[in-house]
């Protein structure tokens, strides 16, 4: 079996992996049947179904670009319980590079279930750093840079 830190790293790639292949059942099979996603503008999504119903409509009514993450860290909680921070960009559709308006800090809360980890909470935080221009570009940068790699790795 996966270490906790490893389990949970998994899930939080699954997320960005079904996001990135406009696959609403792949992002939704990672959060548990109570699971939450606070989206960028803050919007709420509650359940697995409900949060599945969401993705279905974004995937159909948008051309959604494509995220590249970055794991900052996973802390174990207590027994069964951990919190993951991240950092994100998004690819436009169309586009081959970052959007710095879409960059992002995300927390990943999962839980030991049924013997499987799943996301309880997802939430998706703009990375404005209002007043420090050089800490958003500097982000914007690391996310080029693992952008890159990711390219790299399929070639």
């Amino acid at each position: 079996m996966k270490n906790s830190e490893t389990a949970v790293r998994d899930l939080y790639m699954a997320i960005l992996d079904g996001w990135n292949r406009a696959d609403a059942k792949a992002f939704a099979d990672q959060f548990a049947d109570d699971g939450e996603v606070i989206g960028f503008d803050g919007s709420p999504i509650a359940g697995r179904s409900g949060i599945a119903e969401a993705m279905e409509a974004i995937f159909r009514d948008h051309k959604t670009g494509r995220y590249v993450g970055i794991v900052r860290h996973v802390r174990e909680l207590g027994d069964g319980a951990a919190l993951l921070r991240a950092v994100c960009g998004v690819v436009p559709a169309g586009a081959n590079d970052v959007n710095p308006d879409l960059n992002a800090v995300q927390s990943v809360v999962a839980e030991m279930r049924d013997d499987a980890w799943r996301v309880v909470l997802y939430q998706n935080t703009p990375a404005a750093f209002h007043g420090r221009p050089n800490k958003a570009e500097a982000l914007t940068e690391e996310l080029r840079t693992a952008l890159a790699h990711t390219r790299e790795e399929k070639h």
